[in-house]
């Protein structure tokens, strides 16, 4: 098992009150309430003044997702679910569309979490787990990074970071005010150094000092895709030398808010290199929240985490039934 499984593991099996528990489900569903409001409001006016769920209900229901940022192949999935149960049940009335838009959407994440071989490959005993991170320059790569590293120095693991986003020297600045805040070990050249080599002294630090984990950031560029896989190759070829296997993840940061262009960036970036996990952010600014389940089903990549807020604790690891329970309202399962 992976480390960031165990890690997750260990956070759900966590005790927490009554009272956490509903708080942490507040939280959640005001993040996506900009979503959850889109979509339920679209929702209503195409089922207005129907009975019956037919085929013009469909093609309504079908526009609703797609301007919700489901995406076209995901969307046709799911119209394409509906109307087999519909063939089959005869008679479906429009009040019993919502539950069922829940059930197939909650199957479609479902089956896209357990397609994906692993979440990453596994750290021999004794060594860092080292995260590649990546994604473009605004999509949340170094706020991600520094929440993350403060959540696990808060649970007793000893974190490294690698500042290998050396083109802005706002990345480099930033991401220390990250680690100092979280507690973690930065290592940090001059602007303009090559990546490759913060990554080498990263690993080569973190492996002599018995880090439990490695995050590497990385610049963002997508101007040319040729020099952003040669230089992600290039980065994972010498960490590779350092510890054998690293990085054992790679992680993919999407903004959330950005809608259709977050499928292509993934695109981009699954074609530049091997995207072992996703974060979706900023979904608490925007109605586009649509895109989680268009990702998930398209790119069978596991959607790790997602950002719901500013706070450290608003990095939340991703579930597929309070995400579900939240954009669709709570329901006992």
């Amino acid at each position: 098992m992976a480390f960031f499984d165990i890690f997750r593991k260990k956070q759900q099996e966590t005790p927490v009150s009554e009272e956490q528990a509903r708080q942490q489900r507040q939280e959640l569903s005001a993040g996506l309430e900009k979503t959850k409001t889109g979509l339920f409001s679209k929702l209503a006016r195409a089922v207005a003044g129907r009975s019956t769920v037919d085929a013009d209900v469909l093609d309504d229901l079908e526009e609703v997702l797609i301007t919700s940022d489901v995406g076209v192949e995901t969307t046709v999935k799911i119209i394409r679910r509906i109307e087999e149960r519909v063939a089959r049940d005869k008679y479906m009335n429009t009040s019993e569309l919502q539950s069922i838009l829940r059930e197939e959407i909650a199957d479609l994440l479902e089956q896209a979490h357990g397609s994906a071989a692993h979440f990453g490959l596994d750290a021999r005993e004794g060594e860092p787990y080292v995260v590649m991170v990546v994604g473009v320059n605004g999509a949340g790569k170094t706020t991600t990074i520094g929440k993350l590293a403060a959540q696990l120095t808060k649970a007793g693991r000893k974190v490294w970071i690698g500042a290998a986003d050396t083109f802005r020297a706002a990345a480099i600045d930033q991401l220390q005010v990250w680690a100092d805040r979280a507690g973690a070990t930065m290592i940090r050249q001059q602007m303009g150094s090559d990546p490759a080599s913060v990554a080498f002294d990263t690993l080569t630090s973190a492996k002599a000092n018995g880090a439990d984990v490695v995050l590497i950031d990385t610049a963002g560029r997508l101007h040319n895709k040729i020099n952003l896989m040669n230089e992600l190759t290039k980065i994972r070829n010498v960490m590779s030398k350092v510890i054998p296997g690293a990085p054992h993840e790679v992680m993919l940061v999407l903004d959330g808010s950005t809608g259709q262009n977050a499928f292509e960036q993934a695109r981009q970036f699954t074609q530049a290199t091997q995207v072992t996990s996703l974060t979706i952010t900023k979904l608490d600014g925007t109605a586009k929240g649509g895109v989680v389940i268009g990702i998930s089903d398209q790119f069978h990549i596991p959607v790790r985490y997602i950002g719901i807020g500013e706070g450290i604790d608003q990095l939340r690891i991703f579930d597929r039934r309070e995400f579900v329970n939240a954009l669709f309202g709570d329901e006992k399962n």
